[in-house]
């Protein structure tokens, strides 16, 4: 059960513990109102870091890549580690030309203009396991909806067979979180080296066999005249793979359940009395699904008077800025209605997540499909949390669903 967060300064963010163990709803209040740049002290072995709480220092920090870089790292498990292997070419720990150069690369096949027959897709396959699980009246619905829809997408963009699929979803779940306190830091390594590994292997298949697919098209492109290395190709498939999963899924999971507390919000969906685009933007701000991203300062500067030096990493935490009262009127209020929605669930700046249109099509599919076909869905067990200093969210979700016959008769008409 959780408890009220201790003093700011006994809280260590890049322990894992600590978000499963506490509500740091308090924790973060007290951060954005007396040190909107807080020192999180060395622990266990791993360096300090400072932690950025506001929603506008967020964004600041997030366009600033004169003073930050993403190059070592973005996110506390390599932050801490000393370094990420692939910073220079993963899009996501590149900055400067070769950042720009790539993302226009993958900016070909994530764009929504080029993402229509893929939403034609989700929407059919997202309908399917919805109305199966409704007629079956329950599933787990992380597992057996939520784990299903971003991996299928993600899946059939790179060309990933299906028999594959449930392997690769295993190691993502891995690769960054763990849903036990008995998976560490090794076995997620682990995972990580076997979705590069996974990936290896697909490359040199479409070297010698092109086929339709990012892959293949990874390995036609080139930067500079420089064709991608292999190496290139697979740092990218896996922030793809890694990317195109959690943050859907999270917030799919996240979002049934909350509505599963909250009737009269379900109400306000299931009515039409808010828009879906609209919806979904709230149920990704309450989510949150990755908590925090990372820069290290390459340039002195300094944050509400607090100098920051270069070499030291630097938090930006939405966790925070999502809830911050500066920002959002009723921060700690689930409105589905909410507008304007200035969140920060897909970063912000150069690198604001290639893969956000996707995300929304999948959330907002979903919200659609438990319109149509259910009158409502309750929660009939607990919910286990995934043990995180990254994502946060749930492993399992059992719930059961009310169908609703009119509304399915209307749509199969």
């Amino acid at each position: 059960m959780s408890v009220r967060a201790p003093a700011p300064e006994t809280v260590d963010l890049g322990d894992p513990g600590t978000f499963a163990d506490h509500d740091l709803d308090e924790f973060w209040r007290t951060l954005r109102d007396t040190a909107p740049v807080h020192w999180n002290p060395p622990a266990d072995g791993r360096p300090g870091f400072w932690v950025v709480s506001r929603h506008d220092d967020i964004m600041a920090a997030y366009r600033d890549d004169e003073h930050f870089t993403s190059e070592r790292g973005n996110v506390l498990v390599t932050l801490l580690g000393g370094g990420d292997a692939g910073a220079g070419r993963m899009l996501a720990v590149t900055d400067g030309h070769r950042h720009h150069e790539l993302r226009k690369i993958l900016q070909r096949v994530l764009s929504p203009r080029v993402l229509n027959d893929v939403a034609a897709a989700v929407r059919a396959n997202t309908r399917q396991l919805v109305r199966e699980a409704v007629d079956s009246g329950g599933c787990d619905f992380a597992e057996q909806i939520a784990s299903r829809i971003p991996m299928t997408t993600i899946s059939n963009l790179l060309g990933v067979p299906e028999r594959d699929r449930d392997y690769l979803l295993e190691q993502t779940k891995a690769a960054l979180s763990a849903d036990t306190e008995d998976v560490d830091e090794v076995d997620s390594e682990m995972a990580r080296n076997e979705i590069l590994l996974y990936f290896m292997d697909m490359v040199e298949e479409r070297r010698e066999k092109p086929g339709d697919d990012v892959i293949s098209m990874l390995i036609a492109s080139s930067i500079d005249g420089v064709p991608l290395s292999d190496e290139d190709i697979v740092l990218n498939c896996y922030s793809l793979i890694i990317g195109g999963d959690e943050t859907s899924r999270l917030t799919m999971i996240d979002g049934v359940h909350t509505l599963a507390a909250r009737p009269d919000q379900w109400r306000r969906l299931k009515h039409g009395e808010v828009a879906i685009d609209t919806a979904v933007d709230e149920v990704l701000r309450w989510a949150s699904p990755t908590m925090h991203f990372g820069r290290t300062v390459v340039r002195e500067t300094e944050l509400h008077g607090v100098p920051l030096r270069p070499g030291e990493i630097v938090t930006l935490w939405h966790a925070s800025g999502n809830r911050d009262e500066r920002v959002f009127d009723r921060p700690g209020e689930y409105d589905l209605g909410r507008t304007p929605n200035k969140h920060l669930a897909f970063g912000y700046g150069p690198h604001f997540c290639l893969g956000s249109y996707l995300a929304k099509v999948e959330i907002s599919e979903l919200l659609m499909a438990l319109r149509d076909f259910t009158t409502g869905f309750e929660q009939t067990g607990e919910a286990q949390r995934i043990r995180s200093n990254f994502l946060t969210g749930f492993s399992t979700l059992p719930v059961r669903f009310r169908p609703d016959d009119s509304g399915r008769k209307e749509v199969d008409r």
